[in-house]
């Protein structure tokens, strides 16, 4: 059994060395909001418990054993934002935190129930994949808005920013997850971005546009 800190800290390096390959001590205190000599603790705590490969100032990454632990962890996360969007009509700017503490919930049988409860769904209410009981994703291409040219068009599938304020602004310009949306003129000065949303166009910043992933 594993503590909510140790599972934390697996969930933090599975996001951070998923491009990568590795975490950096530093890179794991800014995503845990901690000291990096509290950070080096825990690194060798897992490291004890064959969850991650740990080398001083060269990086962390997951052993099989820790990815497996991480990516369940994701997946209870992310079934749990979906049952409390879906289910009890929360809005998706108010279920991260909640599923922060329901994502530590041991019972595998309650996983699996919940998963089957609503249709073993392939993505949260974010867009992000939501692992299987066998810890597979069913991924898809996403790319930004800010790479995607005049004229062409896409379904909002995702986003990068999670951020309370970055989805209830998305929802005030009703560009949410199912939309489709084209761009229609991109602005020279500053690359921000016009969009075309049913019958109205909204103008995004560069900012916004690399937050913003759709599936052509």
């Amino acid at each position: 059994m594993n503590t909510l800190a140790e599972e934390n800290y697996l969930k933090a390096i599975y996001h951070l060395a998923v491009n990568d390959g590795n975490a950096s001590t530093n890179q794991i205190a800014s995503s845990l909001n901690t000291k990096a000599s509290s950070v080096t603790d825990m690194l060798k705590k897992l490291a004890d418990k064959a969850l991650i490969n740990y080398t001083p100032y060269q990086g962390v990454n997951l052993t099989p054993s820790g990815e497996k632990i991480a990516i369940g962890i994701i997946r209870k996360h992310r079934l749990w934002e979906y049952f409390l969007v879906e289910k009890l009509n929360f809005k998706w700017d108010q279920v991260h935190d909640l599923a922060e503490e329901m994502e530590h919930i041991s019972s595998e049988e309650l996983i699996d129930r919940l998963d089957e409860f609503m249709g073993y769904p392939k993505h949260d209410p974010h867009g992000d994949p939501i692992p299987d009981c066998n810890g597979r994703f069913n991924t898809h291409e996403l790319k930004p808005v800010s790479a995607i040219a005049i004229s062409e068009s896409g379904i909002i599938s995702g986003v990068r920013d999670h951020s309370s304020s970055f989805l209830q602004y998305l929802d005030k310009q009703q560009l949410t997850i199912g939309c489709k949306i084209m761009i229609t003129d991109i602005i020279e000065y500053d690359h921000s971005v016009v969009v075309q949303t049913g019958n109205k166009e909204v103008h995004i910043s560069r900012e916004v546009a690399n937050n913003l992933l759709i599936a052509l």
